[in-house]
């Protein structure tokens, strides 16, 4: 990668995990199934055991306020997606991506997913930042792989702040 902006989103990365892991090292499954408001998008056990999340294909109004457990599932879901059309392979279908089913695996699926995308950034060079973006969904033609590990940034940080700010509701109400 270019080195000024490889170290831009590298280091863009970098902080926003660092604050997720200060949220991942006090979760428990509890938390992540918390609701915090009757109208809550959530995920939930299924028949044949899986996690699956609440969905709607048109967003409802009002949106339901997500709980950990959506949130950490859908981080799982548009991050891999991202990783598995950066790297040439087709994504599983949303209808196919379960969460993980407790605090613990769900870490661990997320962290293994940040190993993942390391691995795709590192494999980034300058004309590759500057290439089409290979994302399902349509940017236009200026939106290149550069602005994809922005956009990386910027979900992964807004996830991340949404499920911190759960984590302290939670901690703050049961006290």
């Amino acid at each position: 990668m270019n080195a000024s902006r490889c170290d831009l989103l590298r280091r863009q990365f970098d902080l926003t995990w660092s604050l997720f892991e200060y949220h991942l090292e006090r979760l428990d499954t509890e938390d992540f199934l918390w609701q915090p408001t009757p109208l809550c998008w959530t995920v939930h056990r299924q028949a044949d055991g899986r996690w699956m999340p609440d969905w709607a294909e048109t967003e409802p109004d009002p949106v339901p306020v997500p709980t950990i457990g959506w949130l950490s599932w859908h981080i799982g879901w548009w991050w891999s997606t991202t990783i598995e059309h950066t790297l040439g392979r087709k994504p599983l279908d949303r209808a196919d991506v379960a969460w993980p089913g407790d605090a613990h695996k769900a870490i661990g699926w997320l962290r293994e997913l940040r190993e993942e995308w390391l691995g795709v950034l590192e494999g980034l060079d300058d004309a590759a930042l500057d290439a089409a973006a290979p994302l399902p969904w349509e940017h236009g033609p200026d939106h290149t792989v550069a602005h994809m590990a922005a956009w990386v940034n910027a979900e992964l940080m807004k996830n991340v702040a949404e499920i911190g700010q759960l984590r302290m509701l939670r901690a703050a109400s049961a006290g």
